[in-house]
């Protein structure tokens, strides 16, 4: 996975050096519609390589910006060599960074080309994309939804529109998911991005609505099409990476592992020993790697409405 090619982002914030903190816990997160079939796709792809949309079409035309409020950066795209992203800048080769300093480059790398895709769909859907923080902790921090610490892991607050993650689940997710490689790290970031698009466009609203007029064994099957919804989300974005030559086969089965590793199902054999399907929260091994998949083919939010589906 060439990630040394992604534009930085400045809204990640450093928490790892930080001394644990205290506090209690959370992670509240659900249908989707947009217009414009292949035509979006075409818009995205030609806005990611700093290419006029319309000129790839053999049309005339142009478009405006996409700008977030302060106090967080928005991308800024600028004609970039073909088969690179958006840049601001010469990229960091992370061959130069010092190895306790890799994780960090990554998750700026990864989020700022979340910025950039997401900003080019949400243009396309004549929406503004407003960018998440991501914050990088050790051990344990505080949220806007309360104590993070390294046993809930990676997660998004939709109180406060960040997304925390342990920087150790790294290498927790090589060494007891089994699941190595960029990709599949860049995966887990691109996931809690995913909750954030779903919280821009009001899906979890209609979730947590949904979620107080039901039981626990509905409000978990709420929860389980609302993360592989999330997942579709992620592959959505590794979609326009496979458009620019970033990722590559090994990468994306890098990816898939990743996603079926955290199926409820997996866990809970790993556990318990055994598995309670009423229990799942997040859905099955062959339902995350499956609906991961549908993102990375498609690139089409719409084909992501795991809300409708069977």
């Amino acid at each position: 996975m060439r990630w040394g090619d992604y534009r930085r982002s400045d809204n990640v914030e450093d928490r790892t050096g930080n001394a644990p903190e205290g506090g209690g816990g959370g992670l509240p997160f659900g249908g989707l519609r947009i217009g414009g079939g292949a035509l979006i796709i075409v818009v995205i792809v030609g806005m990611l390589f700093g290419i006029n949309p319309f000129e790839m079409l053999g049309l005339l035309g142009g478009g405006g910006g996409v700008q977030s409020p302060p106090p967080r950066t928005s991308p800024s795209p600028q004609t970039a060599p073909s088969g690179y992203g958006p840049q601001t800048g010469a990229a960091t080769k992370p061959s130069s960074l010092a190895p306790a300093d890799i994780n960090k480059d990554f998750s700026r790398a990864v989020l700022g080309d979340t910025e950039d895709v997401w900003s080019a769909v949400f243009k396309a859907m004549g929406k503004r994309y407003e960018v998440p923080k991501l914050v990088l902790y050790r051990d344990a921090t505080r949220s806007a939804c309360g104590h993070a610490n390294a046993a809930v892991g990676p997660f998004y607050c939709p109180a406060d529109r960040d997304l925390y993650l342990d920087t150790a689940f790294f290498n927790e997710l090589h060494t007891r998911f089994g699941a190595p490689g960029d990709f599949a790290q860049a995966y887990v970031i691109a996931h809690e991005v995913g909750h954030h698009v779903q919280n821009l466009l009001g899906t979890m609203d209609q979730f947590q609505a949904q979620m107080q007029r039901g039981d626990e064994r509905t409000s978990n099957a709420l929860s389980v099409r609302l993360e592989l919804q999330a997942d579709c989300y992620a592959g959505v974005w590794g979609f326009y990476s496979q458009k620019r030559n970033i990722i590559d086969a090994k990468d994306i089965e890098s990816g898939m592992r990743a996603a079926a590793a955290v199926g409820d199902d997996q866990i809970q054999k790993r556990t318990r020993g055994y598995v309670v399907p009423d229990s799942f929260t997040h859905g099955t091994a062959e339902q995350r790697a499956r609906w991961f998949r549908t993102g990375l083919q498609s690139g089409d939010p719409r084909d992501c409405n795991t809300f409708n589906a069977r």
